[in-house]
């Protein structure tokens, strides 16, 4: 008896949720009169492909495997090998230009990418072009007979909405999972800073990046992208792109082949309850304004330090990696509108996102420890020295591919502690740093992370 009761109130709980989702006015049913998620699957399941790479062999890296004669000598077969593996999962979204949406991490170092669909046809595909800021790639397959995905409205997920994870998890074939929205606006997890997460508890697994987290309507709500897990495998926490960054992507890749990002020019902060108290808002989310570059649009807009932007284009800004994020995706020359609310007062301030600015070297301070990144102390009284309690330093710009960058360091990264002992200036950076025999550790927030750097 208590059996068949648990299975009748899962039922019934099933079929709430289906209300909730607003999918119908009456929960979908199989023939037995059950709850089920197969007609939505099998809408959207075509859509899904499995993207397999083929990359270069350890001989063919080589210039030395290249020469007839070392070959000979080594007893070498005349033809290196190439290795085809099956990298992850994409998502069709444009069958009729046969645009293919996946994770830049799947195609990276491709030499050849391969799409099967799940009527197992396996097509070669073109990189259109890729974006390693935000994790996404869009590749091209010859369109005909293709099935496209409805792209969703991200931005009006809650948590605790129902999602639906596809992909190809440990190369395995088509999965399907199940299982709500846990959180939104995460970020932090990689280096590039362009983040707005999703986090879902459907499950995850390796092989499932680059496939789709969909609503129950069958409506594309995110590009699976990460998980946290102790050994690379699924416990719950998965984190997909959401379905709006992902569209922006797509758009300015499929004009410019990439991503063209330009400035505003401000550095910002969470808005918390401590600063919305001290600088008299009355808002409960938003995006404080730390500093205005000098000469940058937001200057010349109007916008100053302690405004809080809590909308962007009439859409509710929630967090600093979220304006970050959508400000990052926004197209050189593009005219913005910020809602923005000065004390008491709320303002509407358009302005243009302008070309990035040049070199590290031209803002800020030079770390001599770290060549290549430049750094703007925190002043007493911003809304950075009253999040962190303290001083600081925010990496104004580092230079791609200079010490500091391989070292992991990014723009925007916030630093306060050298060795796990507290640093405010430059001068106190350089101390630490210069003093530490063998190497030094700086600490850092990121996001909503706090990340360790190991400089040596």
């Amino acid at each position: 008896m208590h059996v068949h009761l648990s299975r009748l109130l899962t039922i019934a709980g099933t079929a709430l949720a289906f209300v909730a989702a607003g999918v119908a006015a009456q929960p979908q049913t199989d023939a037995r009169g059950l709850p089920t998620l197969a007609p939505i699957v099998n809408e959207v399941t075509p859509a899904v492909v499995n993207i397999s790479v083929i990359t270069r062999s350890p001989l063919e890296a080589n210039p030395l495997f290249a020469d007839p004669f070392f070959r000979r000598f080594f007893d070498l077969p005349d033809r290196s090998q190439r290795q085809e593996q099956a990298a992850g999962s994409g998502v069709i979204v444009d069958a009729a230009r046969g645009y293919v949406i996946t994770n830049h991490h799947v195609i990276r170092n491709a030499e050849q990418v391969l799409v099967t669909l799940k009527d197992r046809r396996q097509l070669p595909a073109k990189l259109v072009g890729t974006d390693p800021g935000t994790d996404i790639a869009v590749l091209q397959i010859k369109p005909g007979g293709l099935s496209a995905i409805r792209i969703g409205d991200s931005d009006t997920l809650q948590v605790g909405d129902y999602v639906i994870a596809i992909g190809n998890p440990f190369g395995i074939g088509q999965t399907v999972t199940s299982g709500i929205v846990s959180a939104l606006g995460r970020s932090g997890l990689s280096p590039e800073g362009f983040e707005d997460f999703i986090q879902t508890d459907a499950s995850i697994n390796p092989g499932n990046s680059g496939g789709a987290l969909i609503n129950l309507r069958g409506e594309l709500v995110g590009i699976n992208s990460a998980i946290i897990g102790p050994s690379g495998g699924n416990v719950g926490i998965g984190f997909a792109v959401p379905s709006n960054m992902a569209r922006a992507v797509l758009t300015q890749i499929a004009r410019f082949g990439e991503v063209r990002r330009g400035r505003l020019g401000i550095s910002m902060v969470d808005l918390t309850p401590d600063i919305a108290k001290k600088f008299g808002v009355s808002a409960a989310e938003g995006v404080v304004i730390a500093a205005v570059q000098a000469g940058s649009p937001a200057e010349k807009a109007g916008l100053r330090e302690r405004d809080v932007i809590v909308a962007l284009g009439g859409r509710p800004v929630r967090a600093a990696a979220e304006l970050r994020a959508r400000l990052g995706l926004t197209p050189v020359g593009e005219e913005i509108e910020l809602q923005v609310l000065r004390g008491k007062e709320a303002r509407t301030i358009r302005t243009s996102i302008a070309a990035p600015q040049g070199p590290a070297s031209e803002n800020g301070q030079a770390v001599p420890q770290l060549p290549g990144m430049n750094v703007v102390e925190i002043e007493r009284g911003s809304p950075l020295y009253q999040q962190l309690k303290g001083g600081g330093l925010v990496v104004a710009g580092v230079e791609q591919n200079s010490r500091a960058w391989l070292a992991g360091f990014r723009s925007a990264d916030i630093i306060y502690a050298v060795n796990r002992r507290r640093v405010q200036t430059l001068a106190e950076f350089q101390k630490a740093a210069g003093g530490a025999k063998g190497g030094y550790s700086v600490t850092l927030l990121r996001g909503d992370f706090n990340v360790t750097i190991i400089v040596r």
